[in-house]
């Protein structure tokens, strides 16, 4: 009777191939040959009797079984990991750096370093806490191994989910009612300054910019005195502020898409590689797999 076990080499690589976007550096992930990633990715498709992924010359899209097939996947590998761990101690040593704006760290980092450090205790992190703007440069300048960054464009790195903007302001203030309104918003360039700034000027709201910050404490600190509103990642707005809307007659903000990217040297470094699975296997949501690679 013929098998239909799914083996885990299969899966990693095929877990490889979607992170990776490509044969070749699913390969380079799993230190075997492009061709071997190739044949264990149809392995898994001769099992499966349908096909997983589509290839074309630029790209690797998900197929509908892909997709259903893509969480169990991570799921099995990480219990294999987490198996592995436990019974014959950590395997992963070494240094890795790690990029994450202010916002995302108060979100998200706190899970994150929770779930890995037990599975990699001999891992030692260096967090750089900055903004998307200046984390970029640094990871295609080689500094930093791994970021969790704002997507600044449509095939930056791979998407994790989509993090919505929202309006915040002093509790019981009423400045939202001022005419012109006065708006506390991130540096210049950012992804979230450009989405704010698009979204006034496309309603009728007057408005002027009073305060601009590059960090999560200035933008808390903007609103929290009273003198202005001001924009906040969700995941990031504190209990001493309260949530303003449309309702306030303030325009609708948009989602911002929240993407993981690897330096050149990340991909053979272990601790990066623990990293980078271990972000992926927490932090995508099903949803923006769908949005990056539909069958």
């Amino acid at each position: 009777m013929r098998s239909t076990d799914l083996q885990i080499d299969w899966l990693r690589s095929f877990v490889c191939a979607v992170d990776g976007g490509s044969l070749t550096l699913a390969a380079n992930m799993v230190h075997r040959s492009q061709a071997a990633v190739s044949m264990q990715i149809r392995k898994l498709e001769q099992v499966l009797g349908a096909p997983v992924l589509v290839r074309d010359a630029h790209k690797l899209s998900l197929t509908a079984v892909g997709r259903q097939l893509l969480p169990h996947a991570r799921h099995i590998l990480d219990a294999h990991h987490q198996a592995k761990a436990v019974l014959h101690g950590p395997a992963v040593r070494g240094q890795l750096t790690l990029g994450i704006p202010d916002d995302y760290a108060v979100g998200y980092l706190s899970t994150l370093l929770r779930r890995f450090s037990p599975l990699y205790p001999e891992v030692e992190i260096t967090l750089v806490c900055a903004q998307s703007t200046e984390l970029l440069p640094r990871i295609e300048a080689d500094e930093i191994d791994l970021a969790i960054v704002s997507r600044d464009r449509p095939d930056r790195g791979q998407l994790l989910f989509n993090e919505p903007l929202v309006w915040v302001g002093e509790i019981g203030s009423e400045l939202w009612r001022r005419e012109p309104l006065p708006v506390a918003i991130y540096e210049e360039g950012s992804v979230a300054r450009t989405a704010t700034e698009t979204a006034l000027l496309a309603s009728a709201r007057r408005f002027r910019l009073a305060y601009h910050s590059p960090g999560l404490a200035g933008q808390i600190a903007a609103a929290e005195s009273g003198l202005a509103v001001a924009v906040l990642t969700r995941c990031s707005v504190p209990s001493s502020l309260q949530l303003l809307d449309a309702r306030h007659n303030l325009p609708a903000l948009p989602a911002l898409p929240v993407t993981l990217v690897q330096s050149r040297s990340a991909r053979s470094s272990p601790p990066a590689r623990a990293m980078h699975e271990q972000i992926i296997a927490g932090l995508l949501k099903p949803e923006t797999t769908t949005q990056e690679a539909p069958a």
